[in-house]
């Protein structure tokens, strides 16, 4: 093996030299692209999409938008909602059709603002339809988009179709729908917290379930939080939804297995419209942000975040090649062996791997099998001595180094604003108000290795606040997305959606979003011509209280600011990726 000096920083080398390509380290080429870094946008406080000089902005696919022909007039209730695009969108992916200048976009919902969805801002855990047309407002929705020549727009079509927090679904995978711990006396159903996303090889959408606890709570007095809910952050009051007076199905004290039918990457088929989404238990319960996933060696390799303060990058190896799975109707995503990272102070990491009889998950330390690995993966994690992060967020992976690329929030308490003063290994800062984005070499560059070599790659504060979304385009450019609060960064303005060159970190401001929103999910088309951009939840703050009020995208009913989809192309039709 290399020696560290050949093959990994430094922890100086690590902090001090945080754009900079660790010794040894195989440099990314330079990212080609016709459309020129120079053409930044600036920061900005105001209520739109800003763009830098030579680009064009829309938005589309918005909160509402009606998913079939009949439905031109927008209902705003329980019944319409279910036949729209959905709100607070987050993860995204664009799927080509074969027709030239088409393609479906496959987006996330993660979950609703009450003062807009129910009249009055009445909470929807207060009347039973309220509640009906929050399920109704989450989850997925796929559209079928075109480009008319000047820009896309929406297509009422039957390839389009929704999936919501009330929709059947399946667990495959080590944990069965009929496992004690996930059991209530009626079948599993929803998606909840879809927060970032992911693609397979074989054309799927993996949806991602992060911060499910939000939607339950409890008003039973006598209800405390056992060893396995508080360890996912469970308790009574939730986020304030109270969505467990108009259904007990969200009542901690009444179905206790509830919880845990969530927390898992989520696999659905765009092109199978009302095809049951799959929950794929392999790949452990936690918050997963997003579920990035590389091909090697014919297998699979899927790295995921978990969206809490300390918590942990995971990756998951799937067992056999993909297609020798699919081949013999097995999914490759039910087995292979999850492991979660360690990172050593001197650049060196360990894959640490989540198998039921390993190490400390035995039977005489309480791990009955499995299946009770991964229903209790951040325990599982906790026991293997796995590094805490500050708040993990999308993973993106260098289409030809396949270097890794993790996007680190903030040092913020449950995902609120603020500062947190333990020092960790991989963060650059106690604190880290900012957040960071950290980068990782496989050993031998191999996805599938047992350890690696890590760095950070760009720290937060001067050119950006808390990195959430990450995509690389196809030469190789890295495209984050932020999300900070409102008051934690004024001097960078509004959200902004950046692009990165791996090989010298220069960063460039491309566009900024609209008051209170954050940019989420990221998505491009083959041809480089376009990049989408998903805006959530425009007019909030952290704690959803309002900040200065937006009407972002415009022409909503009664002025409600709405999430979107934003397509970005440059103006002369030119791709923004050359190559």
């Amino acid at each position: 093996m290399p020696s560290q000096s050949q093959q990994g920083p430094s922890r100086r080398s690590v902090v001090v030299g945080a754009v900079a390509t660790a010794v040894g380290w195989a440099a990314a080429p330079p990212a080609a692209a016709n459309w020129s870094p120079g053409t930044a946008a600036t920061p900005s406080a105001a209520d739109t999409v800003t763009v830098g000089r030579g680009l064009t902005a829309h938005a589309l696919a918005a909160w509402g938008t009606p998913l079939w022909a009949d439905d031109a007039a927008r209902r705003d209730d329980a019944a319409g909602q279910v036949r729209q695009v959905g709100t607070h969108h987050s993860g995204l992916h664009f799927a080509p059709l074969a027709a030239v200048g088409q393609g479906l976009l496959v987006i996330s919902h993660e979950y609703v603002d009450e003062r807009l969805l129910c009249p009055g801002g009445t909470h929807a855990g207060e009347a039973g339809q309220h509640l009906a047309k929050a399920l109704a407002a989450i989850g997925v929705s796929v559209v079928q988009v075109c480009h008319n020549g000047k820009g896309w727009q929406t297509v009422p079509s039957r390839r389009n179709w929704r999936i919501t927090g009330s929709t059947p679904v399946t667990f495959s995978g080590p944990v069965s729908a009929d496992h004690p711990a996930v059991w209530a006396p009626y079948p599993a159903r929803g998606v909840l917290g879809a927060s970032f996303s992911g693609t397979t090889p074989w054309g799927t959408y993996l949806a991602c379930e992060e911060n499910f606890n939000r939607f339950f709570g409890t008003d039973d007095a006598s209800w405390a939080p056992d060893e396995l809910q508080r360890r996912y952050a469970l308790n009574a009051f939730g986020y304030g939804h109270r969505w467990h007076r108009a259904d007990d199905r969200f009542d901690l004290a009444v179905h206790p297995g509830e919880p845990n039918r969530h927390g898992w990457v989520v696999e659905v088929d765009p092109l199978r419209p009302n095809s049951s989404p799959i929950k794929r238990t392999a790949l452990g319960r936690f918050k997963h942000a997003g579920a990035t996933v590389v091909e090697t060696h014919g297998r699979v390799v899927v790295y995921s975040g978990d969206d809490e303060n300390g918590g942990y990058l995971y990756k998951f190896v799937s067992r056999a090649p993909w297609r020798n799975l699919r081949r013999q109707s097995r999914s490759p995503l039910d087995e292979g062996t999850l492991c979660v990272a360690q990172f050593e102070a001197n650049g060196s990491g360990r894959w640490l791997p989540l198998v039921h009889g390993q190490g400390p998950l035995v039977r005489r330390n309480g791990w009955r099998d499995q299946a009770d690995v991964l229903l209790r993966a951040r325990q599982a994690a906790d026991a293997l001595r796995a590094t805490p992060l500050d708040r993990p967020q999308q993973a993106a992976v260098h289409p030809r180094t396949r270097h890794g690329y993790l996007a680190l929030a903030n040092g913020a308490g449950n995902g609120a604003c603020g500062s947190d003063p333990m020092p960790r290994t991989a963060s650059p800062a106690a604190g880290n108000r900012h957040g960071h984005i950290l980068r990782w070499q496989e050993s031998g560059n191999d996805p599938t290795a047992h350890t690696f070599w890590w760095e950070i790659f760009a720290t937060g504060g001067e050119r950006f606040s808390a990195p959430k979304g990450l995509s690389f385009d196809r030469v190789g450019r890295l495209w984050i997305a932020t999300g900070h609060c409102t008051d934690t960064a004024p001097q960078l303005g509004t959200n902004a959606l950046l692009v990165a060159d791996p090989a010298t970190g220069a960063l460039t401001r491309v566009a900024t979003g609209p008051r209170g929103a954050e940019l989420s999910g990221i998505a491009h088309t083959p041809d480089g011509k376009g990049v989408f951009v998903n805006v959530q939840h425009p007019g909030e703050s952290g704690g959803q209280a309002p900040v200065t009020p937006s009407a972002w995208p415009g022409r909503a009913p009664a002025g409600r600011p709405r999430s979107a989809v934003v397509a970005l192309a440059p103006r002369d039709g030119s791709a923004l990726v050359a190559g």
